[in-house]
């Protein structure tokens, strides 16, 4: 499956991305398809190639959370964000709620053993 992906480049402490077109299986750091856009969280400033972009999702490419929340946000697509970060159940919340009761296994009846006389 083809993803549109952000792959980190930069140095450290000063993060920016490239919104690439690559196979889902490969590494965000191989090799990529297509360059369709960058992304400077700490300058706040993005580029896309909307035309590219749209090209892809009509050729079946899958966004990631993050650039779909992007693209979205660009108004390059339409629809609704996706929430990109889980925070853990803490230990209370987990008590709080009732577990979901298991399913009891079904007894299977033994064969009527016949009485020796």
């Amino acid at each position: 499956m083809v993803r549109i992906r952000l792959a980190r480049v930069g140095r450290k402490n000063d993060p920016s991305f490239r919104i690439v077109v690559q196979d889902g299986r490969t590494d965000p750091f191989g090799r990529h398809i297509e360059i369709v856009g960058t992304l400077s969280p700490r300058h706040k400033k993005q580029t896309l190639k909307t035309e590219r972009i749209t090209y892809w999702l009509g050729q079946g490419a899958q966004p990631t959370a993050s650039v779909n929340n992007l693209l979205i946000n660009a108004g390059v697509i339409k629809g609704r964000k996706i929430n990109v970060y889980h925070p853990k159940r803490t230990a209370v919340e987990a008590a709080a709620k009732p577990a979901a009761p298991a399913a009891e296994p079904v007894k299977a009846e033994a064969p009527a053993q016949e009485a020796k006389s």
